[in-house]
């Protein structure tokens, strides 16, 4: 499934989703991070924590996503360059 994030707001609910999809409570992931779980908490209510860079991946490869990077308009459907 793909899903494109527009605000820190809508990538939280996505993660929040995809770590209960996981079975994984915010205390097992944060610890798997090295973060506090209210750090995590913020992040998936509010987006409004802040990861580093190698944090987010970890996360996504806990959940089992991938980050994927695309021009807007090869997702409108036009030819990439």
């Amino acid at each position: 499934m793909k899903i494109i994030v527009q605000t820190p707001g809508g990538l939280g609910e996505i993660l929040q989703s995809a770590r209960k999809a996981r079975g994984m409570t915010q205390a097992q992931a944060a610890a798997t991070l090295g973060i506090g779980q209210p750090r995590l908490s913020a992040l998936e209510t509010t987006g409004a924590a802040s990861l580093s860079l190698e944090q987010m991946l970890a996360l996504f490869a806990l959940y089992g996503l991938e980050l994927c990077v695309q021009s807007r308009e090869a997702a409108a459907g036009t030819p990439e360059w």
